[in-house]
Order: structure tokens, then sequence, then C-alpha cells
């Protein structure tokens, strides 16, 4: 079984891979609400870099992450999905969900992709699942699955911080990034060649989600989506924007309207990169209540100026 430090595998040389090929390991649109958090790394220093030559990597990262907007989806049941027809020849269930810090590092030490499953395809190709949630592992090992039969339900077990099903691809045994089969990479640009059968959306940081809330919220209830909702006679009315893949120097537009005007309006430069982060602007209650009728809200994410990403909200005060 493989489910030791995915960082100690070596790259493979350029592959030719017409005869192979992937789908989405997620049952969960990529353009929302899911996303993929980070891609392989491409930088030999102990810098990252993924495909494009942007930051959407860490240090040694040997797969790609599709991740769950909030914590709450675990309980939901995203499946994970095969990639491709093959034998499953490694697995493991039973660890528990719990988000990855720095206290956790010696209960994970050797069991890094938590709850997974290998898979074994045609001409030397293997693909793994991690961070499967516990208990759900469906397949045994020997067991023949087509492309698209469901292993499992995206976790967060093993060294995860986030909700999210990291997919590793190998060829002979040495790491091949999907998106950039071939090796060949141009900064800036999506490769023109991939392992996947259909196009997957690339984006260079972005919106994870946008709410409101009766004052700043903890990041962990963004996470987790419990944030409080503000009513009519909450203390304070506050938009805020989850976000992923920030960039130093990126600016985040928040801006609240109500039935009387501008609530709140901010542009916030960001002064470091971050894999994920949020950001918030709101106002304190100075009457009795706030005005009944229809608030709106938006989030927009800059980077040298042009626009990464963009979300609206609506809602209404009785």
């Amino acid at each position: 079984m493989r489910f030791g430090l995915l960082a100690l595998i070596s790259f493979a040389m350029p592959v030719m891979a017409e005869d192979f090929s992937l789908i989405s390991p997620i049952a969960c649109a990529l353009e929302g609400p899911c996303y993929i958090q980070q891609y392989v790394d491409h930088d030999p220093t102990k810098s990252a870099s993924d495909f494009t030559c942007s930051s959407l990597s860490y240090d040694q990262h040997k797969g790609t992450d599709f991740a769950l907007p909030s914590y709450d989806m675990i309980e939901t049941g995203v499946d994970v999905l095969a990639s491709a027809a093959g034998t499953v020849i490694g697995l493991r269930d039973g660890i528990a969900d719990v988000r990855y810090t720095i206290d956790h590092a010696a209960a994970t030490e050797g069991r890094e992709c938590g709850n997974g499953v290998v898979l074994r395809h045609k001409d030397g190709w293997e693909t793994q699942y991690c961070h499967l949630r516990q208990g759900s592992v469906r397949v045994k090992r020997g067991q023949t699955v087509k492309a698209g039969e469901v292993l499992g339900h995206v976790g967060m077990s093993g060294r995860a911080a986030f909700p999210h099903v990291h997919l590793s691809v190998r060829h002979h045994g040495a790491v091949v990034d999907p998106f950039d089969p071939d090796g060949k990479i141009t900064c800036g640009e999506t490769s023109a060649t991939t392992l996947w059968s259909d196009t997957l959306p690339y984006r260079a940081g972005g919106i994870i989600n946008i709410g409101y809330s009766d004052g700043i919220p903890q990041f962990s209830a963004i996470r987790a989506n419990t944030v409080a909702r503000p009513d009519a006679h909450s203390d304070a009315m506050v938009i805020y924007a989850f976000l992923f893949g920030t960039q130093k120097g990126d600016v985040i537009r928040i801006f609240m309207n109500g039935p009387e005007g501008t609530i709140a309006e901010r542009d916030i430069k960001l002064d470091r990169s971050q894999a994920q982060s949020f950001r918030a602007v709101g106002k304190k209650l100075t009457g009795d209540r706030w005005p009944v009728g229809d608030y709106t809200g938006n989030a927009t994410l800059l980077r040298d100026g042009k626009i990464i990403d963009d979300r609206a909200l609506a809602f209404t005060l009785p």
C-alpha cells in the first residue's frame, strides 16, 4: 500500500498518454460549489509552483486537491469517483475526520493519506484517492471498478486541513501531473494536453463563498457553515468573503446595500499570500432595528486590476 508521505515519490519523465484518460474524482461541480485548492508542485526548490507557474500548490505536493466549500458537506456525503477503470490494490478506512494541525503530526505519521484507495490501471498507471470520510470506503481489495464508480465519500482524514479528496496519478511509480502530463510548462497558460477526458476549470484563486452575519464571524464557523445570520435586531450587519489561493497584493472589494442605501463598502489589499482566508466589512446597529426590505451584497477579487472572481448575495428582512 502506498499511504506514506507522497512527497517521497519522484516525478515521471514526460509521458505519452493517448490511451489513458481521467474523469473528475469528485461528484461536485468544480465551477462551484466545489473547487480545486491545490495542484502538483513543479518547483524543485523549497518554493512551490503549479503547472501555470502560479502559487496554487505547496512544496513537494504530489497530487491535485478537489475541495468541498465547508465541513458540513462531509456529512452530506459527496461521492469520490474512480477517475479511470482499474483494480483496487490498496485501501484503508477507520481514521477519524479531524482537521489537521501541527498537534496531530505524530498521530498522522505514516498515515498522511488518511482513509483512501489505490487503483491499478493498464500500462503501468495508478491513481490514489486520499482523505476519504471515515467509514465511507465502499470497495474491496482485488475488486474491479469502472470509471465513475463510487469509491467512498469526501472527508478530512489524515493530513488534511480542509475537506477534500487528494488525487495522485502515477506512471510506473512516478508522479504525473494530470494537467500537464508532458511536463512542458508555459508560465501563465494552461496546458493544451491533459489527461482529463473533459476539460476541468483552472481557477487561479477565488471566492469559495460569501455570506452575511450578525458580527465578524469566526473562521471556524465560516469553514463549518455555521455563521449566525443577522435578524432585524442584530447588533451588527456584516458581509464576509471566504477566499482561496490569494496572493500578496490582491484586492478584495466588498460592499453591502440595504433599503436605505449603502451599509458598508471597502477595498482591502491583501498583505500576504494565503491558501485560505476571509475578509469582512459591516456596520453596527444605530437605531432600534434594521430597515425592512431587501439587502444585497457583492465581493470581487482583483489581481493586478483584473477580476479573478465575483460573487453576489441577496436577502430580505421582514
